[in-house]
Order: C-alpha cells, then sequence, then structure tokens
C-alpha cells in the first residue's frame, strides 16, 4: 500500500491493538494528527499538557495490563514527556511516546522547536529511536511495542522528524520487522536452581515471602498465591507489589519498608529466609542496606539480571519471568506446616494494626481512607498521587487483586494521580475509580480536569486537603525542629469553586461524622468526575515510620505524646 510515513504510523499502531492514544497536537506532529483524522480503530484523547498525556499512558497501562500510548510534537512538547517516561521506567511500566521532530536537514541547526530528544531521554527510557528512513517507520513502530511489553517492561521513545512522516512509502503489514535482531529477554527457568530454592525453603523455620511490581507486571499472582498456600509463608510486598496477593488475607502482612506495617518489618527483621521475588530492594524497603536482613538467606527471583547483587548480594538467584519461576517453585516444594511462625508473626499484627487517634474530635485522613474502604467493599481501582496521603491509602486502602492499586513509587511523582486515574478510567470502564490526592499533588496537573469532564468520566478525585506539603511537613516536624520552610499551602483554591468551573461535580466535608454521606454522595454521581474537598486534619503524620537510611531497630510506631515531643526515642516500642 502506497501511504506517507504518518499513515504507516498509524496502520502500524492499530496492528499492535492501539485503541486510545493520547496527545496534543503541534506543528512537526500535523502529518501524525492528519494521519489520525477521521481514521477508525483508534480514539485520540486530546489532554491540556503532553505530561498528562504520559501520565494517562502510564495509568491505561497499569490498569490494563497494555502497552500505553501517547503523541507529542517536536520541542517542548517531547521535553514535556520526560517526567513521564522516567517515571514509567523507574516502575516498569509498558509505554511507546511518539514526538515529531523537525525536518532532518534542520536536525543540529537549532531550528524552531528543535530539541536532541533523544539524547535528553536517552537515561529515562528502555530505549529509543530517531528514524531516518521513512520506510523503517513500521518496523520502528513494531520493536518499540516489542521491546516495551517484552522482559522487563518499560517506556519506549519514538522520534521522527517531519520530513519522515511526509515521505511516501510501500507498508506492507506482513512485510513489518517486529523484533530487533539483537534483542532477546527469553530467560528459561533453571530447575537446579529451582530444586536448590525448595531446599531452602524446605529448610527454613521462619522464611518471609517479598514480592513487589514484577509479578504483577507478569500476571503471577495465582502463582504466588499457590505458593503461598502450600508452603504457609507470609508475605509482604512493596508499594508497587500491593495486589500481588490478597491483602484481607491471614498470611498477608501488608507492605513493608518506611511506612510499612510492624508485622511486616518485623518479621523480615527476624526471618531466616528471604524470598524476593518481582521486587528490586529498594532504599524505602531496607533502609540502611549494612543491617537489612543480615542473618538471613536471601533468595531472589527477576527478570532483569541487572537487579541481581545491585543493592542486596542474594545467596541464590533465579533468572526469568516471576509467573515461570513462581510456577515452577510450586511444584518443586513441599507442603509444610508453620503455625509457630506465623502465630508469632499474627500477634504482631493484632497487636500493632495501622491506626489513628479516634476520639479526639478530629478528621484524620486515615478515618476518611478507613471509610472508604468500608463504603466500596475494598472493591475500587484506586490512584494515588504522592506523599502522605499515598501512604495512608497504602496502609488502610486493602486491594484484593493486582492493578487495583496504582501510584507513583519509584520517582514519586506529584501531578501523577489525575491523568493516570483518567488512563486507568479509560482502560477500565466498568470500574469504580477513585483518586487519592492531597492539595499539593492536584495543583500540578489540574488541567487535565477538562479531559476527565468531557470524555464524562465519573472518577471520584479524594482530595485530603491539609493546606500543607504534607510528608515534607512531616519531615520539617521530625528532623528540622518544626521549621516550616515553604510548606504552608494555606493559599490555595476554592477547590469546590474550581471543580464547578471545569464542569465537574463537587462536595466538601469537614466533619468526621460526615464523612460517610459525602463519600456515598459522591458514589452516586456517575456522569461526570466529582471532586471531594475533604479538609483533613493539618498536622496528621504518618506511622509507622523508619527514618530514612536507618534501620528496623528505630521503626516509630506512634506519634509521641506532649511529653514525649521533645524524644522521639520514647515513642518507639522494641520489638
Amino acid at each position: 500500500m502506497k501511504m506517507n510515513g504518518a499513515e504507516a504510523l498509524v496502520e502500524q499502531l492499530k496492528r499492535e491493538g492501539v485503541e486510545i492514544i493520547f496527545g496534543y497536537p503541534g506543528g512537526a506532529a500535523l502529518p501524525i494528527y492528519d494521519a489520525l483524522y477521521g481514521t477508525t480503530g483508534i480514539t485520540h484523547i486530546l489532554v491540556r499538557h503532553e505530561q498528562g498525556a504520559g501520565h494517562m499512558a502510564e495509568g491505561y497501562a497499569r490498569a490494563s495490563g497494555r502497552v500505553g500510548s501517547c503523541l507529542a510534537t517536536s520541542g517542548p512538547g517531547a521535553t514535556n514527556l520526560v517526567t513521564p517516561l522516567a517515571d514509567a521506567l523507574m516502575d516498569s511500566t509498558p509505554i511507546v511516546a511518539i514526538t515529531a521532530q523537525v525536518a532532518s536537514p534542520m536536525i543540529g541547526k537549532d531550528a524552531f522547536q528543535e530539541a536532541d530528544v533523544t539524547g535528553i531521554t536517552m537515561n529515562c527510557t528502555k530505549h529509543n529511536y530517531l528514524v531516518k528512513d521513512a520506510t523503517k517507520v513500521a518496523d520502528t513502530v513494531a520493536q518499540a511495542f516489542t521491546i516495551s511489553r517484552t522482559g522487563r517492561p518499560g517506556p519506549v521513545l519514538i522520534d521522527v522528524p517531519k520530513d519522515m512522516l511526509l515521505t511516501e512509502v510501500d507498508y506492507d503489514p506482513e512485510k513489518v520487522v517486529t523484533r530487533p535482531r539483537s534483542y532477546t529477554v527469553d530467560y528459561p527457568v533453571d530447575p537446579e536452581s529451582i530444586d536448590a530454592a525448595a531446599e531452602l525453603i524446605a529448610k527454613a523455620e521462619r522464611p518471609v515471602l517479598y514480592v513487589g511490581g514484577g509479578v504483577i507486571n507478569a500476571g503471577a499472582a495465582s502463582e504466588i498465591d499457590a505458593l503461598v498456600r502450600k508452603t504457609n509463608i507470609p508475605i509482604t510486598t512493596t508499594l508497587m507489589g500491593k495486589g500481588a496477593f490478597d491483602e484481607t488475607d491471614p498470611l498477608s502482612l501488608g507492605m513493608l519498608g518506611m511506612h510499612g506495617s510492624v508485622a511486616s518489618n518485623w518479621a523480615v527483621r527476624d526471618c531466616d529466609l528471604l524470598i524476593a521475588i518481582g521486587a528490586r530492594f529498594d532504599d524505602r524497603v531496607t533502609g540502611k542496606i549494612d543491617e537489612f536482613v543480615p542473618h538471613a538467606t536471601i533468595i531472589h527471583a527477576d527478570i532483569d539480571p541487572a537487579e541481581f547483587g545491585k543493592v542486596k548480594n542474594p545467596h541464590l538467584q533465579l533468572l526469568g519471568d516471576a509467573k515461570a519461576v513462581a510456577g515452577a517453585l510450586v511444584q518443586a516444594v513441599a507442603l509444610r506446616d508453620r503455625s509457630v511462625w506465623n502465630d508469632r508473626v499474627e500477634g504482631w499484627m493484632a497487636e500493632h494494626p495501622f491506626d489513628y487517634p479516634r476520639d479526639d474530635g478530629a478528621l484524620h485522613s486515615q478515618y476518611v481512607l478507613d471509610e472508604l474502604w468500608k463504603a466500596t467493599n475494598g472493591n475500587a481501582l484506586v490512584v494515588t498521587d504522592v506523599g502522605q496521603h499515598q501512604m495512608w491509602a497504602a496502609q488502610f486502602y486493602k486491594v484484593k487483586r493486582p492493578r487495583q492499586f496504582i501510584t507513583s513509587g519509584g520517582l514519586g511523582t506529584m501531578g501523577y494521580g489525575l491523568p493516570a486515574s483518567i488512563g486507568a478510567q479509560f482502560a477500565c470502564p466498568n470500574d469504580e475509580v477513585w483518586l487519592i490526592t492531597g492539595d499539593g499533588s492536584i495543583q500540578m496537573c489540574i488541567q487535565e480536569l477538562i479531559v476527565a469532564v468531557v470524555n464524562k468520566l465519573p472518577i471520584k478525585i479524594l482530595i485530603l486537603n491539609n493546606k500543607f506539603l504534607g510528608m515534607v511537613r512531616q519531615w520539617q516536624a521530625m528532623f528540622l525542629d518544626g521549621r516550616y520552610s515553604e510548606t504552608d499551602m494555606e493559599q490555595a483554591p476554592d477547590f469546590v469553586k474550581l471543580a464547578e468551573a471545569y464542569g465537574a461535580a463537587s462536595l466538601r466535608c469537614d466533619k468526621a461524622e460526615d464523612v460517610v454521606s459525602t463519600l456515598e454522595a459522591a458514589r452516586n454521581i456517575t456522569d461526570r468526575p466529582t471532586v471531594i474537598d475533604m479538609q483533613v486534619l493539618k498536622e496528621g503524620n504518618v506511622f509507622p515510620m523508619i527514618p530514612a537510611g536507618s534501620t528496623v531497630h528505630n521503626m516509630i510506631l506512634r506519634a509521641p505524646t506532649a511529653l514525649e515531643a521533645g524524644d522521639l526515642d520514647k515513642a518507639n516500642i522494641p520489638g
């Protein structure tokens, strides 16, 4: 078929199964937008900022398990994608970003809206391309999707000069080369390593299973469940691993790490075998690395060989897809009773649950999330921004299934939540989607609210409004003697009026006794997004907390009383 490069690009996107692409037009990208005009099979969602397009693609990918797609023009359009690309790389999220570039003869000559996009994005993508031959446009698109979705997923960028988009090419979908010749991610599971792991598991008296987002990416939740059932090993997850195992199950310890549960952190501290699957030993989990499980044997399973020994040296490494590795372990391990160890861990869970003051008359964020979980029966698709509200959501909203909890983990991107929730709602139109955000985070990409309004997306946008940059303020309170430098957000918009200006529904709540009715009112609005200005306690803090770079032995379990305020060590209850 004779067509120009832009038309070939669009046709190949269809072949890759792209149904929705998030983007913003511009001069260099006009040929792509002309090819999209009137086309069938792909819906273009017009965002209000290219960063929003990238995060929407991420939310779509995380909720659906498919590759998300976004589109931007040259120069500032492309550079506005850098943050979502970096975010996607850190969280192993598969997206393909397509950017237009100035015409080939103008590259390197400081042309209008020129930027070295492949140079800029080299370190925040899994791979990137600058198309120099129009006949390779379709091949490049196909290979980008292959790279993005296979192995350890991640973002891939394609930068296409305008003249390549306008050049006539012969497009034959049967001749498209879909896989780079040098690219391989086929890592067959080593039977001997699996047998060695099974032997270690059989001998262990106090094992803990530690799983991360790799389990969800691999679709390995059922294998992990079978492994837990067969071995009776308690399981803890990273923030990105929430949903890899039903958190309402008695063997679930919830999230571990800096703001994880007491039981999960103490279990990891005292375990004799740590089985890490699809997790990367990030600093928010390990704290001071030299003192993280110093006496335990470590088994580390991962699809990315670069992760082995990057942070913590394992005693046994299992290279391969989490689904294949976990499935092989299920077959190799024996049934085992571990009631003594499990009773001990369950005792910690009962003695030190996530909690908050319940009789002080204040409106606590934790109470709001507790009631949200009850109202939705724990079945909502939850998206968060970054900060205190993110940690409280991870603590109090127990998720039951994969792809139910979507957040920015590695990069910690404020502003991620609103566009990501839009992408998630497009991916899962029948799900009840709740965005849990803060008054700081929501203002970073608030312009994308109009996208939800225009498309009649019934997202519930729960702003836990404490009039502070809450997490930064907490650190200032705890470690900088309460010097609140530039964290006061008292001067903020009226979120109710702002929502109305965009055409969204809006609610406000400032009393604990009105929380349940407010949440229910929001749930009953299904024809447009609803913004809820929940005016919570201003100076609430997230506990438990392991100070950055510290160890589980320094875990602060609760807020200090007035008498203890000058000595945080007194708030620590040794285990």
